[in-house]
């Protein structure tokens, strides 16, 4: 692949590049990032604003702790590069390693912290476990429903606003060819090289196709025989005023629920419930998930009790039945990659994603594993005869 920009043609509509990126979230943006880097020619064709969809709306927090093990050496990656943020997009996006503390309200819940920090103690998470006179030294702003929980202190937050637009940003001074407001309206595969359309306005040519486009991932794995079962899910979130400043970590709680952090300014975000869909662009949180949401969010924090919500927001995200991603190579089509479907939990992992997306479209490998992603776990009797063509 040539290390030039991607360039016209003669007819100005028409661009040749070496790989052609659909979708401008953290992935997307990412895996443009790492090609850039790498001299691999990249247009990236976004449907509204880069970073304003899922990855930037979602709640800010990185962490690695809770997720699937098989997801802990995409983390791993991740937190590498979440460290080097200033130094690649010369921002740090308000990313501070707080700490990630997930609550147990039970004893059963503790026993599966307690279990999960046993299994992913090779991953070198650095989990500690708190409960009893221990958690209240720690943690007097708990209430009582909290019985115990574990401390990742090395997982943190970060701000999605900044830090997601700063991926594309930061590609596009790098040499890619971004294109926002540009939705894809046709896309086909002519033997030798992936021909993208928007409208009348542009066409780009590519031998590679990367598919990041989030929750409207799936009409284009389906174009080319791969239809997964990709539903659109919308969280219900919310910001306070600000606050006198109590809490440096971010919260969750095992077994789902609430999630919350506290910004510098003394704002806390909250997150949890589900929001409504109003059509394919818009959802917001509806009046009876933020009621509940307050509910649950003065019971673990009691300060929150006068508190009050001055924004509710929500967005779409994808998620598949099993709540893993889609990361690989298509088990169809020859030089198409995806990379969706990350069920809420994209923001740490994606500029992990998109390095490894990067590494598959250059270099047709990844160090980084990504079996337990593949697309053909929903198509296993058509897996071997695909892997076998690839």
């Amino acid at each position: 692949m040539s290390a030039a920009a991607p360039h016209l043609t003669s007819n100005p509509r028409l661009m040749d590049t070496d790989v052609a990126i659909v979708g401008g979230g953290i992935v997307g943006a990412s895996a443009a990032l790492a090609l850039r880097r790498r001299g691999v020619d990249v247009v990236l064709l976004e449907r509204d604003l880069c970073g304003s969809r899922s990855s930037g709306v979602n709640y800010g927090g990185v962490r690695r702790q809770g997720r699937p093990l098989s997801q802990l050496p995409l983390a791993q990656r991740a937190h590498e590069i979440w460290g080097r943020l200033p130094e690649l997009l010369g921002t740090d996006g308000e990313y501070q390693r707080t700490g990630h503390f997930k609550i147990a309200r039970s004893e059963d819940d503790l026993a599966a912290l307690e279990r999960y920090e046993a299994m992913s103690r090779d991953y070198g998470l650095g989990i500690e476990l708190l409960s009893g006179q221990g958690l209240r030294e720690r943690c007097p702003w708990l209430g009582g429903k909290a019985v115990g929980g574990s401390l990742c202190r090395e997982d943190g937050q970060a701000n999605p606003r900044l830090v997601s637009p700063a991926f594309a940003l930061a590609a596009r001074r790098a040499g890619a060819h971004i294109f926002e407001r540009t939705p894809l309206t046709e896309v086909e595969h002519d033997g030798r090289q992936f021909v993208l359309r928007s409208g009348s306005a542009l066409t780009v040519r590519a031998p590679v196709l990367i598919n990041c486009a989030g929750a409207w991932s799936g009409p284009l794995a389906t174009q080319f025989g791969e239809a997964v079962p990709l539903q659109s899910g919308h969280p219900a979130m919310a910001v306070t005023e600000p606050l006198p400043f109590f809490m440096h970590w971010s919260l969750g709680v095992e077994g789902g629920s609430i999630y919350c952090r506290q910004v510098a300014r003394g704002n806390l975000v909250l997150g949890g419930g589900s929001g409504v869909g109003l059509d394919a662009d818009r959802a917001r949180s509806e009046r009876s998930a933020i009621a509940a949401l307050a509910v649950q969010a003065i019971e673990l924090l009691p300060v929150l009790k006068h508190a009050h919500f001055i924004r509710t927001w929500s967005g779409t995200e994808g998620y598949l039945p099993d709540r893993q991603p889609v990361l690989g190579k298509s088990h169809t089509t020859p030089g198409l990659l995806h990379g969706f479907g990350f069920a809420g939990a994209g923001f740490q992992i994606g500029p992990a994603a998109g390095e490894v997306l990067a590494d598959l479209a250059r270099d047709g490998r990844s160090s980084t594993p990504t079996d337990a992603f593949s697309i053909g776990r929903f198509f296993p009797a058509s897996a071997p005869a695909a892997a076998a063509a690839h």
